[in-house]
């Protein structure tokens, strides 16, 4: 038999059902052929490599050492197969389960609420939204799509800027109350300040005085790792905080927190991207996502294909 007439693929799945199933009977139900047809095949690829593959007896089904190295290979094939067909079909309609990482506060606050929007207009995606202040791989295929702030390091991964965010430095009336309200910057050494614990996270605040920053070195008895936990304390009159903008957006018009030191505030923004792993094979339901993030959150850059819009520089 000419190796043109030979379905590999089917040999491939066939074998792999075989292992999976533990018998020819089995592999011939599941596949849908006759017992017969199962013995053929497996012993068409015997011939054909000259090796023997497969042990059997009266009892069990035993693959042997090449019989594992052919399995092995034949299982990564087919799930290479797989893939290819689910991101060619992706294509045409978008589809899958879509891993999102967002930080608590700013997916809670930004990212769900428009969710119910996104399945609406895609009812075959499954959005898989995971609200954590830590930092996953996209790379490594932790998340489809991570939601950063700040600046980028260098990876090999695609960035879309959604939007920026600001600062502003926040107390409860109950606190100012029982503390006084800082006038200056410099009033701060007199005040319980909750900061932020991550790595890039310095206890110091910027501000602005006569058109010159300086920063100031903030202490307080608590710090957490997101914007979340340090707005409820100053809610509840813990102490003052420093937190983005869109965390205490409600907070402040309704009058539970009030903002502080806004004469000094020096205006610092830090830009909110979305990053994934781009190219031609990007899947469908990513790409369509992104450009959902940039539509409701307010893009700020240059067209698609700008530098701004799209940067292929290399992220993380």
């Amino acid at each position: 038999m000419s190796r043109e007439s030979v379905n590999r693929g089917a040999e491939l799945e066939t074998f792999a059902t075989i292992a999976k199933m533990g018998s020819f009977s089995a592999a011939g139900r599941a596949l849908g052929l006759t017992p017969s047809a199962v013995s053929r095949t497996v012993a068409r690829i015997e011939s054909r490599l000259g090796v023997r593959l497969v042990i059997r007896t009266t009892r069990a089904l035993t693959l042997t050492a090449e019989g594992q190295a052919y399995l092995l290979g034949a299982r990564r094939i087919l799930a290479d197969l797989d893939d290819v067909e689910r991101t060619l079909a992706d294509q045409g309609a978008p589809r899958g389960r879509l891993r999102v990482s967002a930080a608590l506060a700013h997916g809670r606050l930004c990212v769900t609420p428009l969710l119910g929007e996104f399945v609406a207009r895609h009812p075959h995606i499954v959005v898989d939204l995971s609200l954590s202040d830590a930092i996953v791989d996209v790379a490594a295929g932790q998340a489809d799509v991570a939601i950063r702030f700040g600046p980028l390091a260098d990876s090999p991964l695609m960035a879309r800027r959604l939007s920026e965010n600001g600062r502003v430095i926040v107390a409860s009336p109950a606190y100012l109350a029982r503390r006084g309200k800082p006038k200056v910057p410099e009033d701060l050494h007199r005040h319980n300040c909750l900061n932020f614990d991550f790595r890039r996270a310095e206890p110091v605040w910027p501000f602005r005085r006569d058109g010159r920053d300086f920063a100031l070195t903030v202490k307080g008895n608590v710090e957490a790792n997101n914007g979340d936990t340090l707005v409820q304390l100053a809610r509840e009159g813990v102490g003052i905080t420093r937190v983005g903008d869109f965390n205490v957006a409600e907070d402040l018009a309704t009058g539970r927190l009030v903002a502080l030191l806004e004469s000094f505030n020096p205006g610092d923004r830090e830009a909110v991207h979305a990053v994934f792993v781009g190219g031609p094979n990007t899947p469908a339901r990513v790409r369509v996502f992104v450009d959902f993030l940039v539509e409701r959150l307010g893009e700020r850059a240059a067209p698609p294909g700008g530098r701004a819009a799209r940067k292929k520089n290399r992220r993380r």
